[in-house]
Formats: C-alpha cells, sequence, structure tokens
C-alpha cells in the first residue's frame, strides 16, 4: 500500500557511478556502469526527529549512543567554553560530547525545540534498522538510493545538474566558505537544515545530498562492483562498515567533496555521528 511519505521510483536501467576524476579512489565510485532495477519506493524525506520519536514512543528503543553514553559532535556547534573533550586524530573538528545522542545533538545542553521537522542524527545503521522494521519498510539498497537521487537525470553531478550552484542558487545544505573556520551560511543554515528545506529533484526526493549522511542496506568495499550483479544489486555479502550516501552540512569541496550523487563513503554499523541519518525504503 503506497505510503503518502514515499513515492515511487520507476524499475529500469540507469548509470550507476561515475568515470570523473573529482572523487576519492578509495572510495570506489567507478568506473560508471548500467544497472537495472525493479520497481520501489522510498521516503521523499530523511526520518525527521518527530517521526523518530513516534518509534521510540512505540517500541522504547534505545538507540546505541545513548547506550555508549556519547557520540560526535561539530566542534563549531559547541558553546563557547565547552570543555575540552577528546577529538578524532584525522578530524579535530569532531569532538566526544557525553550525553550526545538523538534527543540532544549537541549535548546535555541541547534540545530538539525547533528542530523536530529535522532529520534525526546519532542514529547508527543499527538504529536506523530497527525504526525501518518497525515503520514496516526497510533501509535502501545503495544502487536504488543512487537512482533515487538522480532524480531521472543521467551522468550529472548533482540531483538537479552539473552546476553546484545554478544561476547562484543553493539547492542544499553544505559548508560555504573556509572549513572549519569559517561558514558563510549562504544557503541559510549551519547545521542540519529541516527536511523539505530545498527544492525536491525529479523523482520528488528532498535533500537527496547534503545536510546529513543516509545510511545504505549494503556493506561497504570500494570494488565491489567489479563482480557485482547487475540487476538489483545489493552489495558485497559480508564487510566491517556500511554504506553512506549523500554527504552532509559538513560536506565542502576542499576537503569531502562528498555531496555529488555518485559519491560514496562508509561507518561502523555502531558508528553515530551529529551529521549521519537515513530514510527508508519498501517494496511495495
Amino acid at each position: 500500500m503506497p505510503r503518502p511519505e514515499m513515492v515511487r521510483i520507476p524499475g529500469g536501467t540507469f548509470m550507476m557511478g561515475t568515470d570523473d576524476e573529482v572523487g576519492y579512489p578509495a572510495d570506489g565510485e567507478g568506473p560508471a556502469r548500467e544497472v537495472t532495477l525493479r520497481p520501489f519506493w522510498i521516503d521523499t524525506e530523511a526520518v525527521s526527529n518527530e517521526r523518530f520519536a513516534r518509534f521510540v514512543a512505540a517500541t522504547g528503543h534505545v538507540t546505541e549512543a545513548e547506550r555508549f553514553g556519547w557520540s560526535f559532535v561539530f566542534a563549531g556547534l559547541l558553546p563557547a567554553g565547552f570543555p575540552p573533550t577528546r577529538g578524532v586524530g584525522a578530524a579535530p573538528w569532531w569532538r566526544q560530547v557525553l550525553g550526545a545522542q538523538w534527543r540532544r545533538p549537541e549535548g546535555p545542553h541541547s534540545t530538539l525545540d525547533g528542530r523536530w521537522n529535522h532529520p534525526v542524527v546519532h542514529v547508527s545503521w543499527n538504529d536506523a534498522l530497527a525504526y525501518s522494521a518497525w515503520a514496516g519498510k526497510r533501509l535502501p539498497t545503495e544502487a536504488e538510493w543512487e537512482r533515487a537521487a538522480r532524480g531521472g537525470l543521467e551522468r550529472k553531478m548533482f540531483p538537479w545538474g552539473d552546476d553546484p550552484t545554478p544561476e547562484g542558487q543553493h539547492l542544499c545544505n553544505v559548508w560555504q566558505g573556509t572549513f572549519p573556520s569559517e561558514n558563510t551560511c549562504e544557503d541559510g543554515f549551519y547545521g542540519t537544515a529541516p527536511i523539505v528545506a530545498f527544492p525536491p529533484n525529479g523523482f520528488g526526493i528532498h535533500n537527496a545530498v547534503g545536510n546529513v549522511w543516509q545510511w545504505c542496506a549494503d556493506w561497504f568495499h570500494p570494488v565491489h562492483h567489479v563482480a557485482a550483479p547487475r540487476d538489483n544489486p545489493t552489495g558485497p555479502p559480508t564487510g566491517t562498515h556500511r554504506v553512506m550516501r549523500g554527504g552532509s552540512y559538513l560536506c565542502h569541496p576542499s576537503y569531502c567533496y562528498r555531496f555529488r550523487v555518485a559519491a560514496r563513503s562508509s561507518n561502523t554499523p555502531d558508528s553515530s555521528t551529529g551529521n549521519l541519518g537515513f530514510r527508508c525504503a519498501s517494496d511495495h
């Protein structure tokens, strides 16, 4: 039964990945190849804090960030004078914040006031899977995610074309300025934006790129596509990391040019951060 928050993506063949050299070799974006998918349904929006709260109220689910007692928060979102905490060696702008979780995205001092229509964050792949099952859905495969994100366009860099800001218009929530010291917020946001903050793509998908990374069902491997089936691929059978797609509000061409539709990354299934969420898919 179709649901109002979902859109049907027609079956067919599309070009997945890219041969462009703007990405990162270790991510395995290329080569571009034909992939055929059966029709499927996908959420037009990322799962919001409001929807996730309904799930928690109905099930009593406790996220992994809550059980661990901490999660990673972007340092620029912490208040002045926030006590020093452990960072990430290769990415010192990430700070370990005790008490950071989906209800309190920047730690115990923060709330969801004014952000109920923003994407839920600090959810692991396992949390996303639990929500999907409760909602009678599933996580999209990586191929399904890219097919939906492209919005019917072929071999384009973004869901709307190749120009990141056509006619000067910002169409996604990413970093402008000099990362990580200055964000000019030309797109109107510092941190997350509402789940419908920007116009949808050709399939009706909002915020396919930017805002928050989105979990996919597949295990990650940088070269799994070489021997993978081209009909309804589901990724490698095993792995250590799950695929993330779409980039986030922290993406910038200078260091993380991953708000392109072919870009990909990964994280361990129990990981959570302040820029990682998800949307669901369904066969019916």
